[in-house]
């Protein structure tokens, strides 16, 4: 499927209710559940895009994603006894407005990345991102501000 399929609007509808009529998630797209995902307007996510959305990812308006980008929320026990049992939790996810994510970035659970950021493609951001800032690296730092 590609997003010129006559069902492909249909789809990414039914998967990702409430998205909005301006965002395109350009598939392949990989995700849990789909209800836990809130896109603003004009939101464009490339293709391969993984969300594990146990946790509530939000991505504000004007973002761009690039291809291969990872959004993770589940958590696991850090103490290797309690791993063994079936826990999981999940932090939610904030990507501001006016935001570009570059490819292969990964955004690990309970960060938030504030307005107008740049992430460097293959960052992996673990700390959250103040607004106005261009970040790169693993893990994600920020180098500049806008």
């Amino acid at each position: 499927m590609t997003t010129e399929d006559e069902d492909y609007r249909k789809t990414i509808e039914d998967l990702i209710p409430g998205i909005p009529e301006s965002s395109t998630v350009s598939p392949p797209f990989h995700c849990d559940h789909g209800h836990g995902i809130k896109l603003g307007e004009n939101v464009f996510i490339n293709y391969n895009g993984t969300m594990l959305d146990g946790g509530i990812i939000t991505i504000g308006s004007n973002t761009q994603v690039g291809p291969n980008c990872q959004f993770l929320t589940p958590n696991h026990p850090t103490d290797y006894v309690e791993r063994r049992k079936p826990i999981e939790r999940c932090s939610p996810i904030n990507i501001g407005e006016d935001c570009w994510l570059g490819g292969g970035v990964t955004v690990c659970p309970g960060v938030t990345i504030g307005d107008r950021c740049i992430i460097g493609a293959g960052s992996v951001v673990v700390k959250d991102i103040p607004s106005d800032s261009i970040a790169v690296g693993n893990p994600c730092r920020v180098i500049r501000k806008l």
